[in-house]
């Protein structure tokens, strides 16, 4: 799977207002991560299913980050760097992730580690016409007391094949991958390293002792 990332804190490069709501008021911020049987209100999600599983998969209590924002939608326009999959369809989709741990929401180094040890996992899959990349950018949380300056990442998904219907298959193949890449680092060592990105070194857990429940 082609993947990369990039930080993109430039004065024209996309920020994000988290909760957001559209200038017309009728499309909002569903929080998925609390209220899953909200997912009905996210028009994308019900339009493709495997944007919905992945948006599941997100969420879920298994995951350090949660979503705030999506969309997919298919084309035939190619940018030159693409034409390496020899396809003439893609399908893509992009999803705005935070961190679901307040304090490291402000943390450029927790985004940038995310993007470093997402971009190696996948790396590691098998080679399929898919891309994905992570971007680093700006977010603005507002609270009770105003507004916090803090980070989001956007992931964008993409699939490649010679007809409509063989790209969205590739782009679900790829958006499978990264969700579970994303529980994949979510269990592992670097859960520890995100959550104490503000405080103290890790701690690791005591092993479970023999006859006891997790």
């Amino acid at each position: 799977m082609d993947v990369d990332f990039s930080i993109e804190l430039g004065r024209d490069d996309p920020v994000l207002d988290f909760p957001w709501t559209d200038k017309a008021g009728k499309v909002a911020y569903v929080d998925l991560k609390r209220r899953p049987e909200l997912m009905a209100r996210v028009e994308e999600a019900g339009k493709y299913p495997e944007l919905g599983e992945f948006l599941r998969t997100v969420n879920s209590a298994r995951s350090m980050v949660e979503t705030a924002k999506c969309d997919a939608w298919a084309t035939m326009e190619l940018s030159a760097e693409e034409e390496i999959y020899d396809a003439a369809h893609k399908f893509a989709s992009y999803v705005d992730l935070v961190f679901s741990n307040i304090d490291v929401r402000l943390s450029l180094s927790a985004h940038e580690q995310l993007a470093r040890r997402l971009v190696e996992l996948l790396r590691r899959t098998p080679e399929t016409p898919s891309s994905a990349e992570v971007c680093v950018r700006r977010c603005y949380f507002g609270e009770e007391g105003g507004v916090r300056e803090g980070f989001y990442c956007t992931l964008y998904v993409s699939g490649y094949g010679n007809d409509e219907s063989s790209a969205r298959q590739n782009w679900a193949v790829g958006l499978k991958l990264v969700g579970n890449a994303i529980v994949q680092l979510s269990a592992g060592t670097f859960c520890f390293i995100v959550i104490t990105a503000q405080g103290a070194p890790p701690r690791r857990p005591e092993p479970p002792q023999r006859g006891k429940r997790w």
